[in-house]
């Protein structure tokens, strides 16, 4: 396979990455789990509170940047750390941002709407508009697309970072970096276990590998789909982003594992194993867990080795990607008895 470091100098980059991100032993868990377990700080990119969108940003908005963009439109759920990062990132560059809100979590309360993540894009100064749909993403692409149209009738020069599977996956390039930089931080890890829900950060994480010739298993957590249609997502995203970078050849099927042990009850809902798994993280390391996606990805170290997948003594890197701005909006949730 190809250089990574020679591959992606191929693509323009914003530098909003506060890196390397800290790679570090969880000695209280490994000592109650009876594993060897590590985290990766994607947390602590910097940026607007971090997390793992960063990575994905640095190739959105230097593309938009090589275009000659003024602005930048990106969609997500109410409480998404995307959209929060994106802002973050169009503010330190000098951009405008349109944070598009989709309907995805029904029967939230009103902090739900107003506080965390929502609360900074507002702090960030940027435009908000809603989308009523939560499983349309061709149609929440669409009408950002049309917000650009209207932006540019009146001369400016929007870019689009698009959510649908029919883009190409510039985002996940941020985990194909990400990869490289594991892989020199070290240790060998027997199994690396990430939250898998628009796929860019678990197929440029698995795909870095590869590209590196490491065949360590990468378990995708489901957040928001079953394993069925993750694993179905991941293999057009891989192949896409294959395509992107010019590889040879694909990740193959084998290589694309998927869990949703920790999915229920739905996206953006906690279920009993994610909510024991944040509050063990927190009471166990003194860190804290999202209840989107870490909680659940987490979730999926514990089910994992509760099934035998992971087994005694085994050396296991947890990626956390942040979102800790969504805790405010789910107290309720996550104190839940």
């Amino acid at each position: 396979m190809k250089d990574i470091c020679e591959t992606l100098n191929g693509f323009a980059r914003a530098e909003l990455l506060r890196g390397p991100t800290p790679l570090e032993p969880l000695s209280r868990l490994s000592d109650d789990l009876g594993i060897d377990l590590w985290i990766k700080r994607d947390d602590m990119t910097g940026l607007g509170f971090g997390g793992n969108k960063i990575r994905q940003l640095e190739y959105y908005f230097g593309d938009a940047l090589a275009k000659g963009a003024d602005s930048v439109l990106i969609t997500g759920a109410v409480q998404s750390n995307y959209v929060r990062s994106a802002a973050a990132a169009a503010a330190k560059l000098g951009l405008d941002a349109i944070l598009q809100l989709e309907d995805r979590v029904k029967g939230m309360d009103a902090e739900y709407a107003r506080s965390g993540n929502v609360f900074l894009g507002q702090l960030l100064g940027a435009e908000h508009m809603f989308y009523s749909e939560g499983e349309d993403e061709n149609g929440a692409d669409r009408a950002l697309r049309q917000r650009a149209e209207e932006l540019r009738q009146q001369g400016r020069t929007p870019y689009v970072i698009p959510l649908g599977l029919d883009n190409k996956p510039l985002g996940a390039l941020g985990y194909v970096n990400a990869a490289r930089e594991i892989l020199d931080q070290g240790p060998a890890f027997d199994a690396i276990v990430v939250a898998s829900g628009s796929g860019q950060t678990h197929g440029g994480l698995l795909t870095g590998l590869r590209m590196a010739g490491c065949d360590t298993p990468v378990y995708g957590i489901c957040v928001r789909r079953d394993a069925e249609q993750q694993t179905a997502r991941m293999r057009i995203l891989s192949d896409k982003l294959a395509e992107l970078l010019q590889l040879d050849a694909a990740i193959a099927n084998s290589d694309i594992i998927t869990w949703d042990g920790s999915l229920a009850p739905a996206y953006g809902r906690l279920g009993d194993n994610s909510r024991a798994a944040l509050h063990m993280m927190a009471q166990k390391e003194g860190l804290f867990l999202d209840p989107v996606y870490t909680a659940k990805s987490f979730a999926g170290v514990t089910g994992l080795l509760q099934e035998g997948t992971i087994t005694a003594g085994m050396r296991v890197l947890f990626v956390h990607t942040g979102g800790q701005p969504a805790l405010f909006a789910y107290q309720d949730e996550v104190t839940q008895a």
